[in-house]
C-alpha cells in the first residue's frame, strides 16, 4: 500500500516515521519548497510529544539537540512572580520536556525519513494542487508536474494555508485572528534563572515567553494586540515576516528585572519575525474517504500551552497506529479522526481562551495584589489543560505506548531505546 503525505514539518515528517515504523513500507513525502532549510525559532515539547518522539527511536536526537525544562513560572509586568510549576522529570513524568530550535527539530526528523524509508522518500518542488479519488486509489496533482501522483492514501500535513484542506472542502477555510501579534526571535544571551526555567511575563495587555534553547540562547516571544494598521496589512499564516527587534526592544523598555534584562536581550537579537495570532475553527469533518488531514491543516491553533507542534506529533502517532490495526485503511482514517479530531478541538479552543480571558482574569487579580488567587487560578487551568491536551502526569505516565510494532524496521532491537514504554500491541500483518 502506497502512503502519500503533503508537507515534511514537524506533522508529516513524524507521520512519514510512524507509519514506517509500523510496517508501512511504501510511504513518500511530498514537500511545496525546493529546499527544506534550518529557519524558524523555538519550540517546546512537553512530555507527551517527547514520548512519542523517544518511542521512534529519537532520544539520542533529542538530547543532543534539545535542553530540558525544569520549571515554568508565570510573572506580573513588575517581574513579580505570580506562581511556578516544574516541569519534565522534574514534575514527575518518564519523560522529560525538551525546548528546541523548530528548524534543528524538522532536520532530526527529515535526517530519520531518509535513513530509514530512503534518500527518496521525500520528494522537494512538489506543490499538491488538484485531490481526485476512486474507490481504490487517490490521484494528487502536483505544479509545474504532467503526471500526477497515485497512492491507497494520502495524508494532508501541508498547515496552516494546507492546499489538501482546499481541495477536501472546495473552498479556503477562512483562517480567524484575535486581533494580537506575536513577534518571536533568539539571541546569544547569559542563562537565568538556573538556565532550565521557561518564564510567562505580562498580562492581557502585552507579554512574553522566554526560555534557553541551549546553554547560550534564548527564545523569546512577544504578544499584544495588534493596531489597525497592522492587522490591515496582516498576512494571516505567514510565519516569516521580519520585524525590526531594536523598535520592540524600545517597547519593553520597563521590563528590566534583576534575574532578566528582557530589552536587552530582544535587541541583542539579530533577526526577529512578526506573526499575526491565527488559527482555524474546528473543522466537522477530517477524512473524506482516503484522504485525511494532521496537524495544523487539521487544526492550526494559537501557540499557548506548547501545543501546535506538539498536538502534530500525537496525531502522526495514533494516525499510524489505527492504520496498523485496521485492515481496510479508510475504516483506519475513520478510528484515527474519531480519536483525535474532538479532543483537539478542545485544546484549539482552549488555547483561545488561554489568550484572552485566562489571561484577562489572572492579569486583574494580580494588579490588586492577589497574587495567591491568581496563583490559584493558573494552577486549576493547567491542571485541567493537561489532562485535556493529554500530559497529565498520572495518565501518561500510564497510557499504553502507540508503538504497534517492536522496531521491525532498519532499528535493531537491542537499539530501542530504554525510556520507551513496552509494545501493548504486535501488528496484524505486515503491511507494503
Amino acid at each position: 500500500m502506497r502512503i502519500l503525505i503533503a508537507g515534511a514539518g514537524i506533522g508529516g515528517l513524524t507521520a512519514a516515521l510512524s507509519l514506517h515504523a509500523a510496517g508501512f513500507g511504501d510511504v513518500r513525502v511530498l514537500e511545496a519548497a525546493r529546499e527544506i532549510r534550518e529557519i524558524g525559532v523555538g519550540v517546546n515539547l512537553p512530555p507527551h510529544a517527547v514520548r512519542e518522539l523517544i518511542e521512534l527511536g529519537l532520544g539520542p536526537g533529542l538530547e543532543q539537540i534539545g535542553l530540558p525544562t525544569a520549571q515554568l513560572s508565570y510573572h506580573d509586568r513588575q517581574g513579580q512572580l505570580i506562581w511556578a510549576e516544574p516541569r519534565g522529570h522534574d514534575a514527575g513524568y518518564l519523560w522529560p520536556q525538551y525546548s528546541v530550535h523548530r528548524g534543528r527539530l524538522q532536520q532530526l526528523l527529515l535526517g530519520a525519513v531518509q535513513e530509514r524509508l530512503g534518500a527518496g522518500a521525500v520528494l522537494l518542488g512538489q506543490r499538491v494542487g488538484a485531490v481526485t479519488q476512486t474507490d481504490a486509489q487517490v490521484r494528487v496533482s502536483v505544479a509545474g508536474a504532467d503526471t500526477p501522483h497515485q497512492a491507497d492514501l494520502l495524508i494532508g500535513a501541508d498547515g496552516i494555508r494546507s492546499s489538501v484542506r482546499r481541495a477536501l472542502y472546495q473552498e479556503s477555510i477562512a483562517l480567524a485572528s484575535n486581533g494580537w501579534v506575536m513577534y518571536r526571535g533568539a539571541a546569544r544571551f547569559s542563562p537565568f534563572l538556573g538556565g532550565r526555567s521557561m518564564v510567562i511575563v505580562g498580562d492581557e495587555r502585552q507579554r512574553i515567553v522566554v526560555y534557553p534553547l541551549d546553554e547560550h540562547t534564548l527564545n523569546w516571544l512577544m504578544v499584544r494586540p495588534a493596531s489597525s494598521s497592522e492587522l490591515e496589512h496582516a498576512e494571516l499564516g505567514n510565519w516569516n515576516q521580519p520585524v525590526d527587534p531594536l523598535g520592540l526592544a524600545r517597547q519593553l523598555a520597563e521590563w528590566r528585572f534583576d534575574w532578566l534584562d528582557i530589552p536587552a536581550l530582544v535587541a541583542a537579537t539579530e533577526q526577529a519575525y512578526e506573526y499575526p495570532m491565527t488559527d482555524i475553527d474546528p473543522l466537522p469533518r477530517w477524512s473524506f474517504e482516503r484522504v485525511s488531514l494532521l496537524g495544523d491543516a487539521a487544526h492550526a491553533m494559537y501557540p499557548f500551552g506548547s501545543n501546535g507542534a506538539s498536538q502534530a506529533i500525537l496525531d502522526a502517532r495514533v494516525l499510524a497506529y489505527e492504520l496498523a490495526r485496521h485492515e481496510e485503511p479508510v475504516a483506519g482514517l475513520r478510528a484515527y479522526e474519531a480519536a483525535r479530531r474532538e479532543q483537539v478541538a478542545q485544546v484549539q479552543l482552549a488555547n483561545r481562551r488561554q489568550a484572552g480571558d485566562v489571561m484577562a482574569r489572572v492579569s486583574a487579580m494580580a494588579r490588586t495584589g492577589a497574587h495567591g488567587q491568581a496563583s490559584a487560578e493558573l494552577q486549576a487551568v493547567e491542571r485541567d489543560y493537561k489532562k485535556m491536551a493529554g500530559f497529565d502526569v498520572t495518565a501518561l505516565n500510564n497510557r499504553p505506548s502507540w508503538n504497534v510494532t517492536r522496531f521491525t524496521t532498519s532499528m535493531p532491537a537491542d537499539a530501542r531505546p530504554p525510556d520507551a514504554a513496552p509494545t501493548e500491541t504486535q501488528p496484524r500483518h505486515a503491511r507494503g
